[in-house]
């Protein structure tokens, strides 16, 4: 039974594969027999792999050809590898190509075009609230449709193949997230899913070092609309003008979502945890909302996934039903009890100037005397200073008092790792934890949700 990001489940099995067909898809050689081996999935980590799938060994900072016995112990029936000697010494059966993540991105293409010819697409990009969004978005199509999603963020050149591949057997609905850190990243990624529906959340300062600031950000999120066929729909944020205006580069129809859109938010009520109660406004009808996840920023995320819903004739009122029970990813706005009683939202998954002044007005929702936010670094931001500062300047607006962790571009004095545990905090208090991946907050988190005293 395939398990959904939601807790749901469908009851359908996983697509067997054939490996002959695998070999023929990728171009590449047998080594064993493989007219008996049919595989369920894929995995390129030998740690996590299940029976039945085949094991990818990668060529990155670790050489996966080392771990085919691993994989195999795990139950791992074929390997798919480029160093033939690797192959040879372990003796598994195997398809050797010249390149393995080439062939990976291969095969999952192959897959999509003939064994989920059928399947609707979704694909999900923007600076922000591509995982959250993600989720509820499987939540609402599955209320329908028989629907598969990424899990975590499998989002990249590695993790989106690996989800075309892990799709029940009679998938009618696929939703990939789609990630981004340069210019033609997208384009390569929809050439393997073929997505027939195209979702933008937002432009924001996300890898701007990367891409020529906001503008190549929204060229580079733009690839996905671009992709789309011309019986395709792209469903974009008109509260976000570099967004809407992909709607020049669609060859198919465009729906939009959030304020003053197709699909927008009516009466938005937070409550003590600031999760959003709201009447959602569509072409289809009208339907009440509420959220579990926190952050009012969460609604326009609600409104993109009950735009897909709709558009894919799943009827409105189920799919927000299903929304409903969509709980936030570990590390993104997950509140939590702290220490001595403190309220913790802990956002600290990754971080960048959008996500950063989405997650601070989430925290002065939450009701508390004091609002503190512990802000790690911003990555990957084409001008750091003026970003950072941007940030202490909206924290004084709020009222939020700042404390930087290990970073000494905020313009504040910044807080040891190591000193965390002796700030004093209590059931009065309301903390933010947030920074990019390299912070690695999710330690601060640790120490103010750790089982003693203060």
């Amino acid at each position: 039974m395939t398990a959904l990001p939601t807790g749901l489940t469908v009851p359908f099995e996983t697509m067997r594969i054939e490996a002959p067909w695998v070999a023929k898809a990728v171009g590449g050689t047998h080594h064993g027999d493989l007219s008996s081996i049919a595989i369920d999935g894929v995995d390129f980590d030998s740690r996590t792999i299940a029976p039945s799938q085949m094991f990818v060994a990668l060529v990155a900072e670790r050489d996966g050809h080392r771990h085919l016995a691993d994989a195999e112990s795990r139950g791992a029936v074929l390997h798919l590898c480029s160093d033939r000697s690797a192959v040879e010494a372990a003796g598994l059966p195997a398809v050797i190509v010249e390149d393995t993540l080439a062939a990976l991105g291969a095969l999952a293409a192959a897959v999509r075009l003939e064994l989920l010819a059928e399947s609707r697409v979704v694909g999900i990009t923007g600076s922000v609230g591509k995982t959250s969004t993600k989720d509820l978005t499987s939540a609402a199509l599955a209320a329908g449709l028989v629907t598969h999603a990424n899990r975590a963020s499998f989002n990249n050149e590695q993790g989106l193949p690996v989800t075309v591949l892990a799709a029940p057997e009679r998938c009618e609905a696929l939703v990939v997230e789609m990630g981004m850190r340069g210019h033609g990243q997208i384009t390569d990624l929809c050439r393997i899913a073929r997505p027939d529906i195209g979702v933008v959340t937002a432009v924001g300062e996300s890898h701007t070092e990367l891409v020529g600031g906001l503008d190549g950000v929204a060229r580079a999120k733009g690839e996905l609309i671009e992709a789309l066929p011309s019986t395709g729909t792209a469903i974009l944020n008109a509260a976000d003008p570099r967004v809407f205006a992909m709607s020049s580069r669609c060859a198919g129809s465009v729906l939009s979502f959030g304020a003053g859109g197709d699909v927008s938010p009516e009466g938005i009520v937070l409550d003590d945890r600031a999760r959003a109660r709201f009447v959602a406004r569509t072409p289809w009808g009208s339907t009440e909302m509420r959220l579990a996840l926190s952050g009012e920023h969460m609604v326009s995320n609600a409104c993109a996934a009950l735009a897909v819903a709709g558009a894919l004739g799943v009827d409105i009122e189920a799919a927000a039903n299903a929304m409903a029970s969509v709980d936030a990813a570990p590390g993104r706005m997950t509140v939590v009890q702290g220490r001595n009683g403190l309220t913790v939202v802990d956002d600290t998954y990754n971080a960048n100037p959008t996500s950063v002044e989405a997650a601070l007005r989430a925290l002065v929702a939450v009701p508390a005397s004091d609002h503190v936010a512990l802000l790690g670094l911003m990555a990957e931001l084409e001008d750091p200073g003026p970003s950072h500062e941007a940030i202490t300047e909206l924290c004084s607006r709020l009222g939020v008092r700042l404390l930087p962790v290990e970073c000494d571009l905020y313009g504040v004095e910044p807080v040891a790792l190591d000193d965390v545990g002796a700030l004093r905090f209590d059931a009065s208090t309301a903390v933010l934890v947030k920074g990019s991946r390299v912070a690695g907050l999710e330690r601060v988190v640790g120490i103010l949700t750790a089982d003693q005293p203060a």
